[in-house]
């Protein structure tokens, strides 16, 4: 595994992730993707985005699948969001519809 690119600060999940997530490992598996820059399943510009947030001290989200066996396309069914607020202080996992 890659060592972090920046602090995640406290990390909370809304009620939608935990039960949608199928195992609690997988939220684990995430945020280490997450920290370490694989943004998931997001587009080309959002992973643009983040990469100038590394050093802009901007907000940095990620989109994972829920059931890595099935297709994500960063938002909608089977996805998860991470985001790692500006100022570094919380991240959150969260359902796009949450947001």
């Amino acid at each position: 595994m890659s060592a972090p690119l920046f602090p995640l600060g406290q990390i909370v999940a809304t009620p939608g992730a935990l039960d949608a997530a199928r195992y609690p490992g997988r939220l684990l598996e995430i945020l280490a993707r997450h920290v370490t820059g694989d943004w998931g399943c997001v587009c080309a510009e959002d992973a643009a985005t983040n990469t100038e947030a590394l050093q802009a001290g901007l907000r940095i989200l990620s989109a994972y699948a829920i059931d890595p066996a099935k297709p994500c396309a960063g938002h909608g069914d089977n996805c998860l969001w991470i985001i790692t607020e500006a100022d570094r202080a919380v991240t959150t996992i969260l359902l796009p519809e949450e947001y």
